[in-house]
């Protein structure tokens, strides 16, 4: 576990380390440059996870299950809340289904923490969560990531998901959702990508996402505008901080 800056959450936990490159959101992963600073200071788990590729650090698609690290909830004295698999994608189709049992048993023994879990999977996270031997755990929120209208139908199948709380992150936001349907979606994130070769967001793509939150009732969230500065960019958007969760709007 790892007290973190992400502006939605308390901590990272991460019983699963590696991923693959999958779309468009996926090509300035803060992730893989993590996973590289790591192995090269030595943590076993993200040895091999990542190569070098035009100077930059690139998946290699190994994925490292971390055993011990299904025990660490059970160390946490206070309440938090817990992005799951922040180096990782808990439903890569190389992630056996008997581990993902596990990880819930872990989330279901530590029901004072609220277990946040993001996706660029979400249909092999509704079809395995689907069957009979996975329960709705109600301090679990499933969702998954949105960065523009080429994989906007991401959010149809996280509505199979079984879930207490469904959300979507829309970040990095890279182009326009216009026309995204949030109905039976609790929570909505917005944010720009930061960091080397950042992508810009369009303050319009934001006022797109803001009225589709306003039409289903989904709680907005904005994080950051991003670019290569983000502290300067700073999060503030139409003259306020928006810190929105399921089931307390501002």
């Amino acid at each position: 576990m790892a007290d973190t800056s992400i502006e939605w959450t308390d901590a990272t936990w991460n019983p699963v380390a590696g991923c693959t490159v999958a779309t468009a959101g996926c090509t300035n992963c803060y992730a893989m440059r993590m996973a590289a600073r790591l192995e090269s200071m030595g943590v076993a788990k993200y040895v091999g996870t990542t190569r070098k590729s035009g100077g930059r650090a690139k998946w290699t698609g190994k994925i490292v299950l971390d055993e011990k690290a299904l025990a660490i909830p059970e160390t946490w004295k206070r309440p938090k809340k817990v992005f799951v698999n922040s180096m990782s994608d808990l439903f890569h189709p190389d992630v056996p289904t008997n581990f993902i049992r596990r990880v819930w048993a872990a989330m279901a023994a530590t029901p004072q923490h609220t277990f946040q879990i993001l996706t660029k999977r979400p249909e092999r996270m509704a079809a395995i969560l689907s069957g009979e031997d996975f329960e709705v755990l109600e301090n679990v929120w499933l969702g998954t990531s949105v960065e523009d209208s080429r994989v906007v139908n991401r959010l149809d199948f996280l509505r199979e998901v079984p879930a207490a709380v469904r959300f979507v992150s829309f970040e990095p936001l890279i182009g326009s959702v216009e026309g995204a349907e949030l109905h039976d979606i609790q929570w909505a994130i917005v944010g720009g990508e930061s960091g080397p070769g950042a992508r810009p967001m369009d303050a319009i793509w934001v006022d797109e996402i803001h009225a589709a939150c306003l039409r289903a009732g989904t709680a907005f969230f904005f994080k950051q505008w991003g670019g290569s500065n983000k502290k300067a960019a700073g999060r503030t958007y139409r003259d306020r901080v928006w810190d929105e969760l399921p089931g307390l709007t501002m």
